[in-house]
C-alpha cells in the first residue's frame, strides 16, 4: 500500500512537471488567489530599457505594480479603477479598471478564471527549460498582439509581450509567493496633494 502511494505521488509530480504551458497557466490561475513577486523588465525595439520592481495582486482585479529602478512609478488596480502615478512628472492618470484590463496581460494574472473569453491560448512547447504558451487577444483593438508565458513545475517564470508598436517586453519573476497575506490597503490609492490627475 505504501509503495502504491509513493508511486502514485511520484507519478503526480511527474505529470505536473511535464504539463504543457496552457495546462500550467490554468492550474496557476485556479490555485492563485494572491501573489507577490520581484520582477526584472527589459523592453527592446529601439533603445533597450531595463527596469525592476515588485508585484502584488489579489484576484480578481486588485494589483500593485511598483517600479523601483530606473524610475519611480506605481500602478494600482483597486478593483474598480486603474491608477498610474508617475512621481517624477507629479502626475496621476486613472480610468475604469474594466476598460483598462480588457484583454491586457494584467488580465491574465489579476482577472477572473475565464481566460479563454479574451484570449486564444496555444501551447508553444519547451524552450530553455520552460513550458511556453502563447495568448493572443481575441479583440484586436488592444495594445498587445501576443503574450507568451513560460512556466516551470507550475511556477510562472517569464512573460514576453509583443505590442502593436514594435516593442518586445520581457518580464522575469523571482521570489514568487502564492497566496501570501496582503493587507487590503495595498490595493487602494489616493492621489498625493499637488499632483495633476487625468481621468477618463
Amino acid at each position: 500500500m505504501i509503495r502504491f502511494v509513493v508511486i502514485a505521488g511520484m507519478s503526480l509530480c511527474a505529470a505536473l512537471a511535464h504539463a504543457d504551458g496552457v495546462a500550467q497557466l490554468k492550474q496557476f490561475v485556479h490555485d492563485t488567489r494572491a501573489l507577490s513577486a520581484h520582477f526584472q523588465q527589459e523592453v527592446s525595439g529601439g533603445q533597450t530599457q531595463r527596469a525592476s520592481g515588485t508585484l502584488e495582486l489579489q484576484r480578481p482585479g486588485q494589483f500593485r505594480w511598483t517600479y523601483d529602478t530606473p524610475y519611480d512609478q506605481l500602478i494600482v488596480g483597486d478593483g474598480k479603477r486603474l491608477w498610474v502615478y508617475d512621481k517624477a512628472l507629479a502626475q496621476v492618470t486613472t480610468r475604469k479598471l474594466d476598460d483598462a484590463l480588457g484583454s491586457s496581460p494584467a488580465a491574465l494574472l489579476a482577472g477572473n478564471n475565464d481566460l479563454e473569453r479574451n484570449y486564444q491560448l496555444k501551447n508553444q512547447g519547451v524552450k530553455d527549460g520552460l513550458d511556453w504558451l502563447e495568448a493572443t487577444p481575441k479583440q484586436a483593438e488592444g495594445t498587445f498582439k501576443t503574450v507568451r508565458m513560460g512556466f516551470k513545475s507550475g511556477e510562472l517564470i517569464k512573460m514576453e509581450l509583443a505590442d502593436n508598436f514594435g516593442q518586445h517586453t520581457t518580464l522575469t519573476f523571482s521570489a514568487l509567493q502564492k497566496n501570501p497575506k496582503l493587507a487590503a490597503g495595498r490595493f487602494s490609492f489616493a492621489p498625493p496633494k499637488g499632483v495633476d490627475v487625468l481621468s477618463d
